[in-house]
């Protein structure tokens, strides 16, 4: 009997010992998922202030937190996982109202191998040995498929006649590198891994050592610098393509570059411009054309719109602002269209820090403007253009004296009056997208390649 209530204490001491463990797991648990929300909504925040803004350290901000969520994450998956042994207990459930990432159905395109499970050819219950097929259960598992590196081997024969002794070989096979060793397969995933996933040419150099096959990083520019040659006709023919278009949007976006000679970088500018007539039901296709310059100036711009003459959608900069001015013999080519996100944005920015009333009041009107262009999005651009004068027109025309009254009412130097003193300077900008069937509410954004300045 006391050997019995010893083990009893004992088996009571462990049971209260793991209870202690998975109160503090659980505690710990709950605080990570805490701290995965708050995190969430510092980042989708962050995101609301990075559009119609360009900002290099808001986009380390963001990509600070992408790293650390994710890194919680992981941490939550491995705790809530289920443990390989048999004889521990079920991993806690996930609470109803938790955040969590949809499960979609995996695309249809991929190619789909089959595993047959076989139950087997006899009941174990009764040793049988017929049996008819009620249905099956299918668990679709997406694997990757490694790539893998080959030697592609051109062999050309070289023949000597018997009856003249003349030599006959077949031609050499055009190549992207000539007399050099990169297939096209090889050559196009070394661009895309640089310039789309941001994987800098030493890493990759590292990637491919891995598999045995060594080739410096000096070589792997060769081969990016062979790659743009071939496809500068094509960008050629792009930026023909947009600056042909009647409308454009156009957006800049910061970039660092090698300074050369002293290892530093430098702040260069990528310049995105866009065609995109999707929203109206436009013929032409949509197409983005990027040009890279080491700085802002507003030569760039000019330089790059040489040659274009209608409407472009942007921002408030000064060097788009010089190009719609008229010359003293000649009227101005380009006609600037604003952007109503960057009017909002400024006004949305003073709501989330003070709660003021004037602030969102203005978003209110300004969401009914919003709601018009959902409305009419997928309609041809007359039919844009009359419902926007019905329905648009009427609102920016309360809208404007409200405003004007608003900053009557603030100091010149509050923060507020300032952002409503933005759409209104703007006005006649923002006004002309709904004069414009073709021109878009918002500047489209073409999400340009940021690329790592690393080699």
């Amino acid at each position: 009997m006391i050997d019995a209530a010893g083990e009893i204490a004992e088996l009571r001491a462990r049971l209260a010992e793991r209870e202690a463990e998975l109160a503090a797991a659980r505690a710990e648990l709950t605080g990570a998922r805490i701290l995965i929300e708050q995190y969430k909504a510092q980042l989708a925040k962050l995101r609301r202030m990075q559009f119609g803004r360009s900002s290099e350290k808001l986009d380390r901000q963001i990509a600070q937190l992408e790293l650390m969520l994710e890194d919680l994450e992981e941490g939550e998956a491995a705790r809530t996982a289920p443990s390989l042994d048999a004889g521990s207990a079920a991993p806690e459930r996930r609470p109803r109202d938790q955040r969590h990432p949809v499960r979609r159905p995996l695309p249809e395109h991929l190619v789909r191998e089959e595993v047959i499970h076989s139950p087997g050819d006899v009941c174990p219950g009764c040793g049988g040995t017929h049996f008819s097929k009620l249905g099956e259960d299918v668990t679709e598992v997406l694997e990757k498929v490694p790539a893998r590196l080959k030697v592609i081997r051109h062999i050309r024969p070289k023949l000597s006649c018997r009856a003249c002794e003349a030599i006959i070989q077949a031609a050499a096979p055009d190549l992207p590198v000539e007399k050099g060793r990169p297939g096209p397969g090889l050559l196009a995933n070394v661009v895309v891994s640089k310039y789309l996933d941001g994987l800098p040419l030493y890493r990759q150099s590292a990637i491919l050592a891995r598999e045995g096959v060594a080739i410096e990083r000096a070589t792997l520019a060769d081969w990016v610098g062979h790659a743009a040659w071939w496809v500068a006709p094509l960008a050629g023919l792009i930026g023909a393509h947009v600056m042909a278009a009647p409308i454009i949007h156009t957006d800049d976006t910061p970039i660092k570059v090698l300074a050369p000679g002293n290892g530093q970088t430098r702040l260069g500018r990528l310049w995105t411009y866009l065609v995109d007539e999707r929203p109206w039901c436009g013929e032409r296709a949509p197409a983005a054309f990027y040009r890279f310059s080491p700085d802002r100036k507003g030569e760039r711009p000019r330089d790059h719109l040489a040659g274009f003459s209608g409407v472009i959608q942007a921002d408030a900069y000064t060097g788009y602002k010089a190009l719609t001015r008229p010359s003293s013999i000649a009227p101005p080519t380009i006609v600037h269209a604003a952007c109503w996100a960057h009017a909002r944005r400024h006004l949305y920015d003073q709501y989330e820090k003070t709660k003021s009333p004037i602030a969102e009041e203005a978003l209110r009107r300004i969401g009914r403007l919003y709601e018009v262009e959902a409305a009419i999005t997928g309609l041809s651009a007359d039919q844009r253009r009359n419902a926007r004068r019905q329905l648009a027109v009427p609102i920016l025309d309360d809208l404007k004296p409200w405003l004007e009254a608003q900053r009557q009412r603030l100091s010149a130097k509050n923060t507020l009056g300032k952002a409503i003193g933005y759409a209104l300077t703007r006005w006649d900008g923002t006004v002309r997208n709904f004069v414009l069937g073709g021109v878009g509410f918002t500047i489209r954004r073409s999400s340009p390649l940021r690329t790592a300045h690393r080699t």
